[in-house]
């Protein structure tokens, strides 16, 4: 079997409300290996954009703990590492508006003190079907297209594991399905992990492995 590149264990996680503290996630478990794609369905308040956010280090777990794996270091927890081992795509893409797309995706690279990231950047935005986008800013691309720019600035610090968050979420039918099939494409063609988040039990179904969030517990579809 293939190497564990995320794994999390009995992750809680609560937030304040009028009737007290409200539990969104309880206990949660999950293993991810190299190369799977994993996703997770749930209803509107369910708690999986928390969970994604915890997996990658952005929120701290009330209980539990998440490992992802780091070339060099092996299994360490995301906020050690945040942007190493993990690269996000989110539904509303989040590139720097004053940025060009080439931009946007060597700053991910620089931000963790990469250099010299240009030509790469550059190759992934012609995997991702960008190579004569490169200089234009966010506002002069398409919903489609600055989603691709967000894969391929995912994939720029060759992450252990992609967590995508609703990623077709603001895209129209057809676009969502161009986009989800890139996805899918790219990670695998790359041996990279998957966790995608999606409310679209056609494009759920696509993953290797399928996940229900519902009443803060993780269990098979």
């Amino acid at each position: 079997m293939s190497k564990v590149v995320l794994q999390a264990a009995g992750l809680k996680k609560s937030f304040a409300s009028p009737n007290g503290p409200l539990a969104v996630l309880r206990a949660v478990d999950l293993v991810v290996h190299a190369g799977e794609s994993v996703s997770i369905r749930g209803s509107s308040g369910s708690g999986k954009t928390t969970l994604l956010q915890l997996l990658g280090g952005l929120e701290t777990p009330e209980a539990g703990e998440v490992f992802i794996n780091h070339a060099v270091q092996g299994l360490v927890t995301p906020r050690k590492l945040l942007g190493h081992g993990v690269g996000f795509v989110f539904q509303n893409y989040q590139l720097m508006p004053e940025l060009t797309a080439l931009e946007n995706v060597v700053l991910a690279a620089k931000i963790i003190g990469q250099s010299r990231v240009e030509a790469k950047a550059r190759e992934l935005l012609q995997l991702v079907g960008l190579g004569d986008r490169l200089r234009h800013l966010p506002s002069q691309l398409s919903g489609g297209e600055c989603q691709r720019v967000a894969i391929a600035r995912a994939l720029i610090n060759e992450p252990a594991v992609i967590l995508a968050d609703e990623p077709t979420g603001n895209l129209d039918e057809t676009t969502g399905k161009e986009v989800m099939k890139l996805l899918l494409d790219v990670v695998a063609q790359r041996q990279t992990a998957l966790v995608l988040v999606t409310h679209s039990r056609e494009f759920a179904e696509k993953a290797g492995r399928r996940l229900v969030l519902a009443g803060g517990v993780l269990s098979p579809a």
